[in-house]
Formats: structure tokens, C-alpha cells, sequence
């Protein structure tokens, strides 16, 4: 055992009767006043309600206080063991060395040099404040009551507020005790060692979301702790089992849990500190639900012989087991299970669906249903003789649909004309009457055939060229002499100033120009007396016809002076 001197290690000048002052007092001629301070410094040696100074003793000895209900955590069936290189037996070092051993420290002393309760706060000031914990050591300075010139040291068994705790202690040459002490007066110890009573508290507490479902992510939110800490580590349990690899602050539950309660410990540790813990627990473990990443669909055209394919369904989870079954009309089809479906003769008229059915161990099970189809169809009307328009893509005109003919007795027809290939609204009828708005567009009429469980045929019939429009050109002559002006004006529906080349004729004598917001002026000279056709040409454009405006003016003879 290490000691810097032969003095005990520990508070055994003010721990039990002192011994050395008993002596002292014994030898003076004065009895009475040695005995009188026998009284002072002995210490209670019953559970009752003495106290000393501000200190409430609670029981006495190993045995009085097991049996009002204060233990010694098994140190009276080991203090002939020395611990830390304490002395054995009645002695305040080795039995809060003892007690610190119990929690978790190793049998070997924080420092080096004098092992006497004064040196522990002194050795190990890092960690000695003035906070009570539980499980920390009450240090009392040499002296210092009820400490002897030693010191004397115990272990806090409970901590009422900062100004009253419960402590556990031993005395050299004394007894065991329990003590309740509060802060006024004396007897308040001189400081609190914190060897590994600090504990990792949480200032705000871990939480868990999500919900207990099979296959549904559980996430563990480590919460807030001071101090903080260096890690965090997790345990799943379920029923209180650990599960196995389940040390992650996320969790999925897997079939083997449904309808057991989880628990997730999360533990804060910090090197000196004792781990901080807590335990969430959850509902029993619910049934998990697929979730349907992708609906089944239908492909094919439902008609007489076609063989519809169902779409595989994409669970999350995948399923072990899909189970498919087709419909006509809402009623099963027999033996219709597989992937596909081959309509016959019995499935016209009836809209077509299909239902897959998803199953796996601990889920529920999922229906996935692919939408109706039309109507089966037997096959598609058969054009006989096909339409035709008649009439003239030109503003004004009226274009008509000469109906075809189809094999199928009682097939109606329904019209729809378009300009460029775009619908043009209500324009639903055989007939049609060709609009300025038509002007430089192409025209065409789609002409659908409809019967009863049949598949639609459809013609589209083309207007030969683009919407053009018919001018009508005016003509004003004015005759003056030989010299004839003739004013000209092209108008023409959709395009009411067009302009162009243009060629006056008068007599033989010919002249040309140009149209400009549809009108012209051209003069023809040295024309002959006489009546003269007038010819007016009008070349046209892309969008507005050519036109020819014919008549005639008579240029008079010349007076002779």
C-alpha cells in the first residue's frame, strides 16, 4: 500500500472517536472534561435522529442501516480488502474506492502520491467543483467537520437541491454510517470529485419518427446533450430482445417483428463521463402496406382476336407473390390468370379490366387494378366506295361531301373539317363554305364511320390546293383627245387590297404597271380616233386569281382648227 506516512489513508482523526484526544483527555487530572469530550466527538452509534453540527445522521453500522433500509453496496463482506492501496476495514478511502470500483472504475488509484482523503481533492482538482452529483465523492479539507487532520471523504448517495444531500460513509476506527447534511452551518463538505458520476444528460430528448410498420423507415433524432458528447451509438429491441445488426440511429422493421413493440436505447458518451442513456419505445410493430410505384395498364386494341398484355404493377416493396386475374364487365373470366388475354366473340360489347393481387409475409395484402377498356369491337367497318368532295377551294364557294359507301347496312357517318389539319369549330356537317380565314390554307374533311361493336374507319379527304379567291377589277376610262386613263380597282373577298402586276390594252397600244392597295392608274396616248376595246389583265398572287376585265371606249377625231 502506498502512504507518505505511517498515518492511515484516511479521515481517521475526525471519523470515529478520536482516539489520539481520548487519550490526551484521559491523561489529565481533569476526568470530567475528558469524558466531556468523549460526548463531543464520538460519533451516533444508534439510527436515530442525532446530529452534529448540520449534519442528520440516518443509521449507524453496517447491519443498523441494512436493516433501516441503507445498504453498503456488499462492502462489509469485502472490507478486509484494500482498494486503491487503501487500509482494509473501517476507513472513508477504501470504502469510496470500493464504491467506485462498483460503478465502473478500475482498482487502480487516479494519481499518484499521499492517499489520505486530504490529498483526493487536491490530486484531482480537474474535476473536484462545488456541485453535488449522485454518485460523486464529498470531499472534506483536513479539519473541516467532521473531517480529522486526514481529511475524510464519502460517497453521495442522493441529491435533494444544491444545498442538501445524503451521503454513504466509513470512518477509521469507527463505524458506517448514513448522513443527511445541509448547506447552512457547518459540516458542508469543502468540495465534489466527479470521477465518472458525470453523466451525459439530454437537454432536449432523442425522438423517433416515423411509424412502427413493416418495411416503413424508423429514424432515431439523437436529441440535444451537454456536454456533448464525442458518440452516439443505438440498439434496436423488440420485446425486449436485441436485434441482431440493429445498431443504427435508422431501422426498418422486418416481417420477424410485426406485433412486437420496439425499442431503440440511445446512448451519448463522452470520455470521464458516465454514458448518458434513454429508451423510446414504440407500438407494437403494424402490418406493412406495398406502396405502388407504378399502376398496371392494358396494351392493345380491344377488338375481335387482338391479345391484350397487362402491364406488370411496381410495388416497394416487390412482392413474393402476384396473383392475376382478368374481367369482362366487372365478372371474372374463367382461367383468364396469366399476363395476357385473347378476346374472342363472347367479349363484344363488354369494357375489359384486369386486378393483380400483391402478397408477401408480414404485409397486407395490395389490389391493383388496371383501368376498363372500350367496348370490344369485332373488327373495322369496310369502306365499299370512298368519298369525294366536290367544289373549289375559293373564298365563298361551298364545298360538299359526296358520301362512299361501306359493307356494313346501318353505319352512319360523321363529319369534321379541318385546316390544316386542325379542327375548325362546328364545322361538323357534309357541307362547308370556304371563309376568308381559309385564305393560303390547305382544307380536308375526315369522314368517320360508325356501327355498333365495330371498329371506326375514318377517311380524310383533301381539298386539291390551298384556299385562293376570285378579284373582280373595275375599270374607269377617261378619254381626253388620243389620250385615254383608265383607274383600275381589284378587289376580292379575304384580301381587300391586293396588288399585282397589271396590263392595259387600248386599240393595239398596250401599257403595264403595278397594282398598290388594289388600285392602279395607266394612260394610253396616240390612240386613233375610233371605239377601241379596252383590255385590263390583272396578273394575280399566290392567294388572290388572275382576272380579265374587257370593254370598250371611244376616242373622238381630233377638231381641226
Amino acid at each position: 500500500m502506498h502512504q507518505q506516512s505511517h498515518e492511515p489513508h484516511a479521515s481517521q482523526r475526525r471519523s470515529a472517536p478520536r482516539r489520539g484526544a481520548v487519550r490526551r483527555a484521559v491523561g489529565t487530572a481533569k476526568l470530567l472534561t475528558g469524558v466531556l469530550v468523549l460526548l463531543v466527538l464520538v460519533m451516533p452509534t444508534t439510527a436515530g435522529r442525532m446530529s452534529l453540527a448540520s449534519s442528520t445522521y440516518l443509521c449507524t453500522g453496517y447491519q443498523g442501516c441494512e436493516a433501516a433500509g441503507y445498504g453498503n453496496a456488499g462492502y462489509r463482506q469485502v472490507s478486509s480488502t484494500m482498494y486503491w492501496r487503501m487500509y482494509a476495514g473501517h476507513n472513508c478511502t477504501n470504502y469510496v474506492a470500493y464504491r467506485l470500483i462498483q460503478s465502473g472504475m478500475p482498482d487502480v488509484r487516479p494519481w499518484q502520491g499521499n492517499g489520505n482523503a486530504s490529498n483526493w481533492g487536491v490530486a484531482m482538482a480537474a474535476i473536484t467543483d462545488q456541485t453535488p452529483t449522485v454518485g460523486s465523492v464529498a470531499w472534506y479539507k483536513p479539519n473541516v467537520t467532521p473531517a480529522g487532520s486526514a481529511g475524510h471523504v464519502a460517497y453521495v448517495e442522493q441529491v435533494i437541491s444544491d444545498t442538501e444531500i445524503i451521503v454513504s460513509e466509513d470512518y477509521w476506527g469507527g463505524d458506517f454510517y448514513w448522513r443527511r447534511i445541509t448547506k447552512t452551518g457547518g459540516g458542508w463538505p469543502s468540495g465534489f470529485i466527479h470521477f465518472n458520476d458525470r453523466v451525459v444528460q439530454p437537454t432536449s430528448p432523442p425522438t423517433i419518427a416515423g411509424s412502427p410498420m413493416v418495411g416503413a423507415p424508423l429514424e432515431v433524432a439523437a436529441g440535444a446533450w451537454t456536454p456533448a458528447p464525442t458518440s452516439i451509438t443505438y440498439r434496436w429491441l423488440a420485446d425486449g430482445a436485441e436485434i441482431p445488426g440493429a445498431t443504427g440511429a435508422s431501422y426498418v422493421p422486418t416481417p420477424d417483428v410485426k406485433g412486437k413493440a420496439l425499442t431503440a436505447e440511445v446512448t451519448a458518451q463522452l470520455s470521464g463521463y458516465t454514458p448518458g442513456a434513454a429508451a423510446l419505445a414504440t407500438a407494437p410493430v403494424a402490418p406493412g402496406t406495398f406502396q405502388k410505384a407504378q399502376l398496371p395498364a392494358i396494351q392493345g386494341a380491344p377488338e375481335v382476336g387482338t391479345t391484350l398484355t397487362l402491364t406488370p404493377t411496381a410495388w416497394a416493396p416487390q412482392p413474393t407473390k402476384a396473383k392475376t386475374q382478368w374481367y369482362a364487365d366487372g365478372a371474372p373470366l374463367s382461367g383468364a390468370t396469366g399476363s395476357t388475354l385473347t378476346l374472342s366473340r363472347d367479349q363484344i360489347g363488354k369494357k375489359i379490366s384486369a386486378r393483380v393481387i400483391a402478397s408477401a409475409k408480414g404485409y397486407k395484402k395490395s389490389r391493383s387494378t388496371a383501368p376498363e377498356t372500350e367496348p370490344v369491337l369485332a373488327k373495322p367497318v369496310t369502306l365499299v366506295r370512298p368519298s369525294r368532295i366536290k367544289g373549289a377551294a375559293q373564298v365563298g364557294d361551298r364545298l360538299v361531301v359526296r358520301t362512299g359507301q361501306v359493307r356494313q347496312s346501318g353505319a352512319t357517318a360523321t363529319y369534321q373539317w379541318l385546316r390544316d389539319g386542325r379542327r375548325v369549330a362546328k364545322a361538323t356537317h357534309p357541307t362547308y363554305t370556304v371563309r376568308r380565314g381559309d385564305m393560303g390554307r390547305g382544307l380536308s374533311v375526315e369522314v368517320t364511320w360508325n356501327r355498333r361493336n365495330f371498329r371506326a374507319t375514318t377517311e380524310t379527304l383533301a381539298v386539291a390546293s390551298p384556299v385562293t379567291t376570285v378579284p373582280e377589277v373595275r375599270v374607269r376610262t377617261e378619254v381626253k383627245r388620243a389620250r385615254v386613263a383608265v383607274d383600275i380597282r381589284v378587289k376580292a373577298l379575304g384580301a381587300p387590297k391586293p396588288a399585282g402586276a397589271i396590263t392595259l390594252s387600248v386599240g393595239g397600244r398596250t401599257v403595264e404597271g403595278q397594282v398598290v392597295d388594289g388600285r392602279a392608274r395607266l394612260v394610253v396616248r396616240d390612240v386613233r380616233p375610233g371605239t377601241k376595246p379596252v383590255v385590263v389583265r390583272y396578273a394575280g398572287t399566290d392567294l388572290v386569281q388572275a382576272a380579265v376585265s374587257r370593254s370598250t371606249v371611244t376616242v373622238p377625231k381630233r377638231n381641226q382648227s
